[in-house]
This record gives structure tokens, C-alpha cells and sequence, in this order.
């Protein structure tokens, strides 16, 4: 019996030095030694040589001064990698695409071939009104009260203005409150339509841009009233449309208002990265006080020398990696 026993556990101990550390410390090796950027998590550092991500799951830049990933049904949240379930018909998947091309789509044909449609945006958007009718503000936020509340519910700075408008505005609260009898305390979110509503009669083709700035060390976001600026150019994008059906506009590639099946995919078409080009350079030659046509060029060459295709190019169109390239143009021209 002993003499079965005793070989039983030199088998298992043969085995958990085997498995448990023999070949996790060889596999260990090889990374290190042959795959060591891998082997980490392929993560990529900044010009300060801190961390800045990974250059396998994509994450959102929102200046001018990067080019930005593909749409993300996961928020580029990682632990909730997931693909978009919204049908075309879906008004959350026509306003994450009409945000995406309001401030970069152009014209096709016409005396504006090639020009940007922004400017056309918003002077639709001063001159406040939309299918006939004033106050565009007003209309989107009631036609599209979803919209509205994740407006507020966006940032808590967001919230926050909200309910300083609603401490100045008791009447008008006190009036959704009696039209929704249901809410005795409404929070920020609740009163989003009626603070849209507000804010289109006081503010006639204005809307609020949050700006964020750096004060005493601490993040600190204050809201500017305006009449121009991303914030028009994409959130009302869609309803220019509306009231421009006829207007013939570029198409853009698919990857750019479709979101990948992980929703974390980091790399973005040449095709795509060439339709951001001219926003990325113009914005960096104005931090820079340089010539744009010269960052343009600049700016190409690095994707040229960043682009790769599947199967060393046998199979597939050209694409770029989004962080290394935003990255290389910190390296070169310092970050925004």
C-alpha cells in the first residue's frame, strides 16, 4: 500500500513542479527575453516615458489636435468589450454617426465641392430655425429627450449647471413639477428638457460648450455660451440634414461611424485617417503659429511611415494604429 501511495505523490509532486513551475518559468523566459513588448501587454509609452495605453485596445482622443478611433459601443472601456446591437433605424446610432461627421464631412458636387459643411452648420444654426419652426435648441431636446438628459448626465459638471439653473429658476421647476406630478424632486437629469427649453428662449442660436481648464492644480470646467465650434457642428449635424436633404456630401469610409465587433479595435483606415488629416494639421499649425500645408505634409508622412496591411500587405487595404500615431506627433510636436 505505502509503496503506491509513496509513488502517487512523487507524481504529483513531478507533476505541479512540471506544470506549476518549470513551464510557466520557461514561458516566462521566452516573453521576456524574445516577446517582451507582448509579453506586457503591448503597451506604449509618451515622450515623458510613462505609460500611456496599449497599443492593442483603442481609447478615445477628443482634441482636434489627434485623430481619433472608431466609434465604440463600449465606451473603449475594455472590461465591457462588446459590439453595438443598434439598428440603422435607432435615433442613439444616427446621432453617435451624425456627431461623427459634422465637423470633417464636405461637400461632393456644387460651387462648395470640397469645402467643409461646418460653417454651413452653423449658420443654419444662428439664424435659429429648424422646419419652420424658432428655437432649435428647444426642438432638439423635445424631440429627443434622451439626448438632452445624457447631456447632463455626461459630466457631473454638466449636472451641476443644471441644478444651479433650477435653484435661479424655482417657477419653471415648480411647473414640471406640477406637469409631472409623479417626480416630486427632480434631479438634473429630469428637468434637462425644460433647461433646453429655457436656455433656447433666453439664448436664440446659442448653445453650451464645456471648457476645461487647470486651476491651482485641480480641473476645473466652466460653460461658454456660443454660436460656433465642434459642439454645434456635431450635435446638430442631423438636424441640418433634415433641413438640407437635397445637399450632396462626400461619403466617408465605413469605419469611421461603425463601431468594431469588440469595440475596442485601434487601428482606423488609411482612407479614414486622410478624411481627418486636414483637422488634425490645421489645429496643430495654430498651436504651432506655422504654415498648414507644411504640417499637412508633415503630418502625412508620419502615417505613410505608421501604415501597415494584413499579411505584410498581401491581402487588404493599408491602415494605422491610432495611439502610435498620435503619439509620434507628440514626439514631434509636442502635446496640445
Amino acid at each position: 500500500m505505502m509503496k503506491y501511495l509513496s509513488k502517487s505523490v512523487l507524481l504529483l509532486i513531478f507533476g505541479v513542479v512540471i506544470t506549476c513551475i518549470i513551464y510557466p518559468l520557461v514561458l516566462w523566459v521566452i516573453g521576456q527575453t524574445l516577446f517582451p513588448l507582448q509579453a506586457n501587454g503591448s503597451i506604449l509609452k509618451g515622450p515623458d516615458g510613462k505609460p500611456v495605453g496599449s497599443k492593442l485596445i483603442a481609447q478615445p482622443f477628443t482634441k482636434d489636435e489627434y485623430f481619433q478611433p472608431r466609434p465604440s459601443a463600449a465606451s473603449y472601456d475594455a472590461s465591457a468589450s462588446a459590439s453595438s446591437s443598434l439598428a440603422a433605424s435607432n435615433y442613439g446610432l444616427r446621432d453617435r454617426v451624425a456627431r461623427s461627421l459634422g465637423p470633417i464631412v464636405t461637400y461632393r458636387s456644387g460651387p462648395k465641392a470640397g469645402k467643409p459643411v461646418a460653417p454651413d452648420v452653423e449658420s443654419w444654426f444662428a439664424a435659429d430655425t429648424f422646419q419652420g419652426k424658432p428655437q432649435i435648441v428647444a426642438q432638439w431636446a423635445d424631440l429627443h429627450n434622451s439626448l438632452a438628459q445624457a447631456w447632463v448626465k455626461t459630466d457631473a459638471a454638466h449636472g451641476a449647471y443644471v441644478d444651479q439653473w433650477a435653484k435661479a429658476n424655482p417657477e419653471t421647476v415648480a411647473k414640471w413639477i406640477k406637469e409631472n406630478p409623479a417626480t416630486p424632486e427632480p434631479k438634473a437629469p429630469d428637468l434637462a428638457v425644460a433647461f433646453f427649453d429655457d436656455f433656447s428662449k433666453k439664448n436664440p442660436g446659442k448653445f453650451l460648450s464645456a471648457v476645461t481648464k487647470t486651476e491651482n492644480g485641480k480641473s476645473v470646467t466652466t460653460f461658454d455660451v456660443v454660436d460656433s465650434g465642434s459642439d454645434i457642428q456635431s450635435t446638430f449635424f442631423e438636424m441640418w440634414r433634415q433641413d438640407h436633404p437635397d445637399a450632396d456630401l462626400q461619403d466617408v469610409p465605413g469605419d469611421m461611424v461603425t463601431a468594431s465587433g469588440s469595440g475596442l479595435d485601434p487601428h482606423i483606415s488609411m482612407d479614414n485617417a486622410k478624411l481627418q488629416l486636414e483637422r488634425v494639421a490645421s489645429k496643430r499649425a495654430e498651436d504651432l503659429k506655422r504654415d498648414p500645408a507644411q504640417i499637412q505634409k508633415e503630418i502625412e508622412q508620419i502615417l505613410q511611415e505608421n501604415a501597415s496591411a494584413p499579411f505584410g500587405g498581401l491581402a487588404g487595404e493599408k491602415f494605422v494604429n491610432v495611439l502610435e500615431v498620435n503619439l509620434e506627433l507628440d514626439k514631434r510636436y509636442g502635446a496640445p
